[in-house]
């Protein structure tokens, strides 16, 4: 097995064989479930292909609350087997398949009525009986004070005590990438920034290199897409029909630096329609998340002032010291891809099951489901392609881990180049190394990829990795190939993304959000 390095010259191999018309399946998605099902395939002895139009993980999957759990709301909506399956397949990530990547996490849930212990004491107990108390420990009740003493941010007049319980967390979109690069060890061909633009035939595509420009025509004997929020508009392009539709519904997080909340643990609170999360992520605090309807598509997906303002008012409402704007680094907003019929509007009563379907000759597709089981989701839609295609063996990605090798990459690029040991001027603590592996082994082929996915200084950072962008497009430069007009377009094309996301946070609607957001960048140059 290789090491799985994505840099510029696998991309040119994927495009080639992408191209050779020797492929089994070819994967139209680059989220948590494309890169799993590229992972999936390749495992059971396929060729397999993936293609991505943008980069790993750039729409739901680097959106979402970074927790993987089985998800106490869907308890309260009786999906028992989805909880059953999600809580299994956290199980196997904590334990055996990413353990590197997966990491327990403690949550208070704050009660506010005494008759609330007795009903989320039922509650967990049967989340641990489904599978929540394997490697993690049982849930336990606390009193006002003992809550307290772990989150000492919480108002006293806030909660009458607690129930502390365990879940676990991840980076989702370095998930994604490690599981794309552990697809192409075992010999999975990917390419990013790849646009699929029409199928010209059951299993012929034709598509663009978004780098050159250059037109390109992908084949294999079927294709497989899980395209998110992005499925109603591929089925289109190959002509296909299903009676059910996305309904893409948008969760929005935003980030706050650690000291603003003192608390020793995760929280988790129920509000008037979803739940909400505060959740340790490096260094601070992520808070989210929303659960509205979109009305624009799926390319351009923002955060509006009425989102901060909601996820700023839940918080405070628990904390002693309440959230103001300026507390607030970063955003991310994403689509769920639900799956139900066109009219329903209440995404928040939607089930996350995901579906299978083949609306057209040589296409099978996947949408809905959650990130937690993304494995599961990934060997359904393999499976259901071989038997469109092929007899195939059965999933085997219970026992297949995925790669740990990033922190011996990095030494060993430093050893090489020892000054790539500096820190990243601009970059919070984040070394060159981390800028050139990104390139080198992690996919990254544009300044947005590394500060949005790579390393979250659009998130985390104060100036949303405006001091970094330069320095960072410097670096890039060397592995990539760019000339100094195309680091400068670079740098110029993230100031326009920035001061957009900034105006659309701005304005107190969704319609009023993303016509600020395109009328900022309209102004700008981009690349």
């Amino acid at each position: 097995m290789s090491s799985g390095a994505l840099d510029v010259a696998a991309r040119l191999r994927a495009i080639d064989a992408l191209g050779s018309g020797e492929l089994d399946l070819l994967v139209v998605g680059g989220g948590i479930t494309g890169a799993g099902a590229a992972l999936d395939a390749a495992t059971r002895g396929l060729r397999v292909g993936l293609v991505e139009a943008r980069d790993f993980a750039a729409g739901t999957s680097s959106a979402s609350s970074k927790v993987i759990h089985g998800g106490l709301r869907y308890l309260e909506m009786g999906d028992f087997g989805l909880v059953r399956e999600a809580l299994r397949e956290r199980e196997l990530l904590l334990t055996r398949t990413a353990p590197q990547l997966v990491s327990p996490l403690p949550f208070l849930w704050p009660l506010r009525r005494r008759f609330e212990r007795a009903y989320l004491g039922a509650g967990l107990l049967l989340y641990d009986r489904l599978g929540g108390a394997r490697s993690l420990p049982r849930h336990r009740h606390l009193g006002r004070r003992a809550a307290l003493e772990i989150a000492p941010a919480l108002r006293p007049d806030a909660l009458v005590g607690g129930v502390q319980f365990h879940d676990a967390m991840e980076d989702d979109a370095r998930m994604v990438a490690v599981v794309a690069r552990t697809a192409a060890a075992h010999g999975a061909q990917i390419a990013t920034r790849v646009r699929v633009t029409g199928f010209r035939a059951p299993g012929e595509l034709a598509a663009v290199d978004e780098e050159t420009r250059e037109p390109l025509l992908l084949r294999a004997r079927h294709v497989a897409a899980a395209a998110g929020a992005w499925t109603d508009r591929l089925r289109e392009l190959a002509g296909g029909r299903s009676s059910l539709r996305i309904v893409p519904s948008k969760g929005v997080h935003i980030w706050v630096p650690g000291e603003r909340i003192e608390m020793d643990t995760g929280l988790l609170a129920r509000t008037e329609k979803s739940v909400l999360f505060v959740v340790p992520f490096l260094g601070g605090w992520l808070i989210g998340d929303t659960d509205t309807p979109w009305p624009g598509g799926p390319d351009e997906v923002v955060a509006s002032g009425a989102d901060v303002d909601y996820l700023l008012a839940k918080v405070g409402a628990l904390v002693s010291a309440p959230l103001t704007r300026d507390d607030v680094h970063g955003t991310t907003a994403g689509l769920r891809p639900l799956v139900a019929d066109a009219a329903r509007r209440d995404t928040t009563r939607i089930s996350r099951k995901h579906v299978v379907e083949s609306p057209a000759p040589g296409l099978t597709t996947i949408a809905g489901g959650k990130y937690t089981t993304y494995r599961v989701m990934a060997a359904d839609l393999v499976d259901a392609a071989c038997r469109e295609l092929v007899a195939a063996a059965p999933s085997v990605t219970r026992d297949v881990p995925l790669i740990a090798t990033r922190e011996a990459e990095l030494r060993a690029l430093i050893e090489r180049r020892p000054a790539l040991r500096e820190p990243l001027e601009g970059g919070g603590g984040h070394r060159a190394a981390e800028v050139v592996h990104a390139c080198t082994h992690e996919g990254a082929l544009r300044l947005e990829d590394l500060l949005e996915r790579r390393t979250r200084l659009a998130l985390t950072a104060p100036d949303r990795g405006l001091a970094a962008a330069a320095p960072a497009a410097a670096l890039m430069a060397g592995p990539l190939g760019w000339s100094p007009d195309r680091v400068r377009r670079e740098v110029e094309s993230w100031r326009a993304r920035v001061a957009a996301q900034r105006a659309a946070e701005a304005e107190p609607t969704d319609e009023r959000a993303l016509a600020a957001y395109r009328a900022e960048l309209a102004e700008r140059v981009t690349v």
